[in-house]
């Protein structure tokens, strides 16, 4: 007979907690990893823009794994390259869900991109998510949209312009269903409020001659430029300008599709004074921002700048995470119902995705570029704006046709080629 003294049961409670910390341990180690797709153009006009935001995301996995994974499983990120080719980005997004058999993708930069895809997802009812900001006039139960759409960047720019710039606007982009769509919804706003719309030119993505255009910007005279040219081409369409002695100072331009970690490459080209629209600067004074920055360039680097699109995507891998706890399952048709209608609190404040649209609450800066090639606040909307997807100057079903009859421009694509204009 075993007879238990104070002495004897405390050494068996110790006993019994280190056996059940390490049978917690070995079914911890058990447990089969997440898998999650990343797919980014590494190649291609496109690669300046989108390999920070791989970046981004493998920070975020990191992040997580140190902790333990997510209901102790760990995250395996596969990584895959979309050359910058919407049809590249559509086999690879039925390789990573049939045959990497992952659990989310995170990926995209350009609509034509996402737009190509999206009947991938909804075909095998997957779960895409997709951090840049867009023209909007989407919604589908098989994408979280972490991005701001028009009326949270492009609208507010719109009427900051107006007020302080002048009424005559030229638009310039490039030539896909992004620049299209949202200068659609610039000029209807802008004639409701007696704006000019002096021009409007577009060359495919990747151009690198924008000479003719910007002779037209010297003969129209427009008070400002907005900007929805994509990837490389802004370098050498910041050259054109340039180089024809137009300047920040004569006529400002204000781009939506530069990314602040984007600005470092502009070396010799002067962009002090010109505008970004984003919904998240380095420079942001709050306490999650220092860490993540700073955790960050001790991983990456002290030189790395940070944009906008890496910490949405960032923010994204988190909320994602956050919803999978709440499902208790990494798979898809389980984690949706808990996607939105969710919040959480990163580098750029609260991210909250509303239910019914799959958008997300954005606040929005307006920010001039300074001589060091950094960003200063001149205006921001100080609480977060609501998504508008699809705007109230057309039906749905007006817009949903307007982006059919583009897709049919380009024959039955979602961007334009050098051979199909």
């Amino acid at each position: 007979m075993i007879y238990f003294t104070k002495k004897n049961i405390s050494i068996v409670s110790i006993l019994a907690v280190l056996l059940i910390a390490a049978v917690g341990l070995v079914l911890s180690l058990n447990k089969s990893p997440i898998k999650i797709g990343v797919m980014h153009s590494l190649t291609g006009h496109m690669a300046e823009s989108e390999k920070s935001i791989v970046d981004a995301l493998l920070f975020a996995v990191d992040e997580i794994n140190a902790k333990g994974g997510i209901n102790g499983q760990m995250i395996i990120p596969i990584v895959k390259d979309g050359r910058s080719d919407p049809d590249v980005f559509v086999r690879i997004a039925e390789e990573l869900i049939l045959q990497d058999e992952v659990d989310v993708v995170f990926g995209c930069w350009t609509s034509s991109c996402r737009k190509s895809v999206l009947p991938v997802f909804e075909k095998h009812n997957h779960l895409l998510y997709y951090s840049l900001q867009y023209e909007g006039l989407e919604s589908s139960n098989n994408i979280i949209y972490l991005g701001a759409v028009p009326n949270q960047n492009m609208i507010p720019a719109l009427e900051w312009s107006l007020s302080k710039r002048g009424k005559k606007i030229y638009l310039v982009g490039s030539d896909y269903v992004f620049p299209r769509a949202a200068n659609a919804v610039i000029r209807e706003q802008s004639l409701q409020w007696r704006g000019e719309i002096v021009g409007e030119q577009y060359l495919p993505l990747g151009a690198i001659d924008f000479r003719a255009i910007v002779e037209d910007i010297k003969k129209q005279q427009p008070d400002v430029i907005f900007n929805t040219i994509n990837g490389h081409s802004n370098l050498e369409f910041f050259k054109s300008l340039r180089a024809a002695g137009i300047t920040a100072s004569m006529i400002p331009t204000i781009s939506f599709s530069i990314s602040e970690d984007e600005l470092s490459q502009f070396k010799g080209v002067d962009l002090s004074g010109d505008i970004l629209v984003w919904n998240y600067l380095q420079g942001l004074d709050n306490a999650l921002n220092k860490q993540f920055v700073s955790g960050f360039h001790e991983k990456y680097g002290s030189d790395r700048r940070i944009g906008n699109p890496m910490v949405t995507a960032y923010t994204g891998l988190h909320l994602w995470a956050k919803a999978v706890r709440k499902a208790g399952s990494s798979k898809a048709e389980k984690v949706r119902p808990f996607a939105s209608d969710l919040s959480i609190h990163g580098p750029g404040g609260m991210i909250y995705i509303e239910a019914e649209t799959h958008h997300s609450w954005k606040s929005v800066h307006i920010a001039r570029i300074n001589e060091n090639n950094s960003l200063e606040s001149i205006w921001d909307s100080k609480v977060p704006i609501a998504p508008q997807p699809y705007p109230e100057t057309r039906t749905v079903l007006e817009w949903q046709a307007f982006l059919q009859y583009l897709k049919i421009s380009w024959t039955g694509k979602w961007q334009a080629t050098p051979d199909s204009i």
